[in-house]
């Protein structure tokens, strides 16, 4: 199932990154994983991207550009308005939770991720599922 699909993960933290791409490979079994390590010339990056992602996982506290200007870019350009765009945080009090949603993230997994928790997680985003994972 997950390996019909493209992802796109922009985090700054390497142990993340390889945390990610550890689970996309292992236990989602999908080669369909692409990671950015910054956000500079995002919408740039994401253009010449081979395939368009169908899925967007972003870091909310991320340089130059934080997960909520990815957001607005994503959500201003008329061919990703309607893109998947899933909130990755370590920061998932109330008040946060509501923020991205009012922002216009589609879902939200907190950090750090749960390896057994994250297939069915994706599997509900892939069925157009908002998912609010605070613990």
């Amino acid at each position: 199932m997950f390996d019909q699909h493209t992802y796109l993960y922009v985090e700054d933290d390497a142990l993340s990154r390889i945390a990610m791409k550890t689970i996309f490979e292992r236990v989602l079994k999908s080669n369909g994983l692409t990671i950015f390590s910054d956000s500079a010339d995002f919408m740039q990056r994401v253009r010449s991207l081979p395939a368009r992602p169908e899925v967007f996982m972003l870091d909310i506290h991320v340089e130059p550009h934080s997960g909520f200007e990815m957001l607005e870019m994503l959500r201003s350009d008329p061919d990703y308005t309607g893109a998947t765009v899933v909130a990755l945080t370590a920061s998932v009090m109330n008040e946060e939770i509501e923020r991205l949603r009012t922002a216009g993230f589609d879902s939200t997994i907190a950090k750090p991720l749960i390896v057994h928790q994250f297939p069915q997680l994706m599997r509900q985003i892939l069925n157009g599922e908002p998912v609010w994972h605070i613990a």
